[in-house]
């Protein structure tokens, strides 16, 4: 029931904003165009920002689809672009109306849900400190959001199969020689 309870209240929140801007939206606004009560609302989120990161992680979540892999982060990549542009009307008012700190924090778990996967596959039979992969994630999961706020700035307009490509070509096979350098296994005194 939770789950579909969250899903109403996404809908909405999606419907509502085809019409005003997310910083014009309340949650009675929500919770009316559903037909729940506010107080269901503060069980689920505690504000209407939380609502949108929750949204923007589901989002993600569907388009990734188990592409986690160093064999296809790029597929899961492309995929969530895809979503951002099928979802452009909610994109684009998130964007507009929220700061870039918090539209980052929203991203961040869904860069970071991608690149992990990879960075757990390549580490097979290294030894890398937890924090260490942490931290490689943290740099790639910087780059991953960066190109997706300046793809969303520029309104969508660049094709996302040639964007990903692009930086396939420059990060190709650096995961694997970020955690050699990061092995615990191989450093000397």
């Amino acid at each position: 029931m939770s789950q579909i309870t969250k899903k109403a209240l996404e809908a909405s929140l999606k419907k509502l904003l085809l019409k005003k801007p997310l910083n014009k939206i309340t949650i009675n606004d929500i919770t009316e165009d559903c037909g729940i009560n506010r107080m269901t609302f503060y069980y689920h989120f505690k504000d209407i920002y939380d609502l949108v990161e929750w949204v923007c992680i589901q989002d993600a979540s569907e388009a990734l689809d188990e592409k986690k892999t160093y064999e296809t982060w790029e597929q899961g990549f492309v995929q969530i672009f895809f979503a951002v542009r099928e979802n452009r009307p909610f994109i684009m008012n998130v964007y507009r109306c929220v700061s870039r700190e918090r539209v980052e924090k929203y991203l961040a778990p869904l860069a970071d849900e991608l690149i992990r996967g990879v960075i757990e596959e390549k580490a097979q039979g290294m030894q890398v400190l937890e924090a260490d992969k942490r931290f490689i994630a943290k740099v790639y999961g910087y780059v991953f959001v960066g190109l997706m706020l300046e793809w969303i700035g520029n309104d969508m307009k660049e094709d996302p199969v040639e964007l990903v490509d692009r930086l396939a070509l420059v990060i190709k096979g650096d995961v694997t020689s970020a955690l050699e350098r990061f092995r615990t296994d191989r450093r000397f005194g």
